[in-house]
């Protein structure tokens, strides 16, 4: 079983940047794929961002692409997501979310690809 932990959600103003961190359980088997996921009042959760196992493939969803960041920190279990020049629409709460590293996934941005999810957290942008 993998945990997950996420912070650094909040409140900014269209413009602004905001960094979300996920901390990895450090009793858990080193996971697979991990990724970024949101979701929006009214809206499905979608995929934001993803790596894979290896940390070699990272995937954005293209309403991201050139804004937002992910990364891993294999030192201390953690994967981050800068955002930057966020807008109204990335307002959502955001999770973190890992697979185990014996599963495989075609789409590392749907939220099939993960069985392990963190509990959100809420990014607020205002115009």
């Amino acid at each position: 079983q993998v945990r997950l932990a996420e912070s650094g959600g909040g409140a900014v103003q269209a413009g602004g940047s905001l960094r979300l961190s996920c901390a990895v359980s450090e009793s858990a088997a080193s996971p697979g794929c991990m990724g970024w996921l949101r979701q929006a009042p009214g809206k499905e959760r979608e995929g934001v961002a993803a790596k894979d196992a290896r940390g070699k493939v990272t995937v954005y969803a293209d309403s991201v692409k050139g804004r937002f960041i992910i990364s891993e920190d294999s030192a201390s279990n953690t994967l981050t997501l800068q955002m930057n020049t966020l807008k109204p629409e990335d307002t959502a709460r955001y999770y973190c979310a890992a697979a185990p590293a014996t599963w495989a996934s075609t789409n590392l941005l749907s939220t099939t690809a993960y069985p392990y999810w963190g509990q959100g957290t809420q990014v607020t942008v205002s115009a």
